[in-house]
């Protein structure tokens, strides 16, 4: 229910916005003062406010809603910065005008002052967002290489590629995923592993889910896909990336099983395998929603219990927290994602904060962890500061 909570929040940070917007306009010329201009625009205005809670309440799977839930994605990554944008102009005139006492006909007449801010404001709001959207569509590669103390037989080393967070739905289609699996197979891996949040609450939200099975069975490696539970692969209604409804059962979608086996993935869920008998796979569900049997999973301990540990063991989870109590369960390679890196900046900053790891490369005791980025978005289908990874570990045995 963050999503009721936040509301008051972004509608007020919208009225500030269009407020401010106005008065400044005001100054530049008195036909924006008019009510035949400020109308319409408020109009619009509010249409574009209102978008995500408009697709929210249209039917589930159809076009109407996958465009507009498209447009609301997009507004709140450029309401963002449009907020950042007005606050801090707005801050700089105060300090200018009472705290340094500089007046606008020091330098410029009002009228002129006011055009040249908002030139500039729209110009970096613009460019900032656009370069979001591309930005966000470039998959990058980020290279990491670890050595874990542990001999297996005939194997010097081991080439992992790490993706999570596809969050497949209204946003991430057959196209980003067809330029992920593409990007994947280019490194050779010899396993790949999928951090969870496979899909993005709404399995009707899929463009094509033959398609994207489709795809997704042509990744290669010689050990196959594994994967793991995130905490958005169940059925619950999303409200701006946010969950909004809050009920007593929560289940992943009984669909995405055939899903899995069109797409040639192995799901581990807590769960641990052995792998041609030299290394150990471990999928651990989510701990925020793990919908499972009276929402109990197990603990890392009881997910290696048994197994030999003189043989490397990997685990997927989703989300990297625990880290210290999945180090002394005796994991040598803990791959996660979860976190986006933040995703837009500044939101990098907080998650740097709440996260031990809450991006790349960490060692915890004996433990090597990498959290990555992911591959597809949570909200805006925008990247600002962040990327939109894979990420290719070669594991050294020694």
């Amino acid at each position: 229910m963050i999503a009721v909570f936040l509301a008051p929040f972004y509608l007020g940070a919208c009225a500030y916005i269009i407020v401010r917007l106005f008065k400044s306009l005001g100054y530049c010329h008195n036909a924006f003062k008019n009510v035949a201009f400020r109308i319409p625009v408020t109009v619009i205005y509010s249409f574009f406010v209102l978008s995500p809670l408009i697709a929210f309440f249209l039917p589930t799977g159809t076009q109407i809603r996958r465009v507009i839930q498209l447009i609301g994605s997009y507004w709140f990554g450029i309401i963002l910065y449009a907020f950042l944008t007005v606050t801090i102009a707005h801050l700089v005139s105060v300090l200018l005008r009472r705290v340094f006492k500089v007046i606008p006909r020091d330098f410029f007449r009002k009228r002129g002052k006011n055009i040249v801010c908002l030139i500039l404001s729209f110009a970096f709001i613009g460019a900032v967002s656009v370069y979001g959207a591309v930005n966000a569509r470039n998959i990058k590669i980020n290279d990491y290489s670890v050595t874990v103390n542990k001999q297996v037989e005939g194997m010097d080393s081991l080439n992992v590629v790490l993706i999570a967070d596809l969050h497949m739905g209204y946003s991430i289609g057959v196209d980003h995923i067809k330029k992920m699996v593409e990007k994947v197979n280019s490194q050779n891996p010899d396993i790949i592993c999928i951090a969870g949040d496979i899909y993005d609450n709404d399995f009707d939200a899929f463009e094509d889910p033959d398609a994207l099975a489709e795809e997704l069975s042509k990744l290669s490696s010689k050990y196959g896909t594994y994967a793991c539970w995130g905490n958005h692969d169940v059925n619950q209604k999303i409200l701006g990336g946010f969950t909004f409804d809050n009920i007593p059962v929560i289940e992943h979608d009984q669909r995405m099983d055939e899903f899995f086996k069109k797409s040639k993935i192995n799901l581990l869920a807590d769960e641990t395998v052995l792998i041609d008998n030299k290394f150990y796979v471990s999928g651990r569900v989510d701990g925020e929603k793990p919908a499972t049997e009276n929402n109990v999973r197990k603990s890392p301990e009881e997910l290696l219990e048994g197994i030999d540990k003189s043989k490397p063991v990997f685990m997927i989870y989703h989300e990297p927290d625990e880290l210290s109590e999945i180090s002394e369960a005796g994991i040598d390679l803990l791959l996660c994602g979860h976190t986006h890196d933040g995703q837009l900046f500044p939101a990098n900053i907080i998650t740097a904060i709440k996260w031990e790891n809450s991006f790349g490369y960490l060692k915890k005791g004996d433990m090597h962890n990498i959290v990555t980025s992911g591959v597809g978005v949570w909200g805006p289908f925008m990247r600002v500061g962040t990327d939109s990874e894979i990420c290719s570990i070669k594991v050294k045995f020694e």
